[in-house]
């Protein structure tokens, strides 16, 4: 029966020349025989102890900032399991892993991410980043949203490669249709509802 584990990690985050402390949700979607991890912050280990197990078949990167994609290239080379990202994220990548390391798959708006009979589909919400996406799981009632919509409104907005103006143009059109009792899984803190943003986001 497909489920959802979490955890939580902490670390830093870095961008524009500051660094920040910040803890990071750890995802994981799949049943008792095989997973997927959504998004690969800070500590292979702990992602593992989440993992258990399980095989891992896809490391799925909601967007590129270091604290999501840091341990990413690590965790594939200890599973096996390709990194997905969308290809506008390649400017943010490159800023924490150069150029001669890339994901594997290539992530696209509609795109469909099969796990344990079971499947997340793929809305690209750019705004926090350019190629930022969300993974909608229909069968569960939940989406999973990054960095593009928290638990109090979107998020943020001021840094390099992010459009203030796009990500509530992103969440409006994207999330919100989704059915107003989807559970929203964010990157960072607490859980929320479709509902509950749209009425606080008018």
């Amino acid at each position: 029966m497909l489920r959802v584990d979490h955890g939580v990690v902490s670390g830093t985050f870095s961008l524009d020349g500051q660094t920040f402390d910040v803890d990071n949700n750890i995802w994981v979607v799949g049943d008792d025989d095989e997973c997927v991890v959504i998004d690969a912050p800070h500590d292979v280990d702990a992602i593992l102890a989440v993992v258990g197990e399980r095989r891992l078949v896809a490391i799925v990167c909601t967007h590129a900032h270091d604290d999501h994609v840091r341990v990413a290239p690590e965790l594939r080379e200890r599973t096996g399991a390709p990194i997905l990202l969308h290809p506008a994220e390649w400017p943010l990548w490159e800023l924490t892993h150069g150029r001669d390391v890339w994901w594997n798959i290539d992530l696209a708006d509609g795109a469909r991410i099969e796990v344990a009979g079971s499947t997340l589909e793929v809305l690209h919400t750019p705004g926090h980043a350019p190629g930022a996406v969300c993974l909608y799981a229909a069968e569960l009632g939940e989406v999973f949203t990054g960095d593009t919509l928290f638990n109090g409104g979107p998020g943020a907005t001021g840094r390099s490669y992010s459009d203030a103006d796009l990500i509530v143009d992103s969440i409006r059109k994207r999330l919100f249709a989704l059915p107003p009792s989807t559970v929203v899984h964010t990157g960072h803190g607490d859980d929320t509802t479709i509902e509950a943003e749209a009425s606080r986001l008018q």
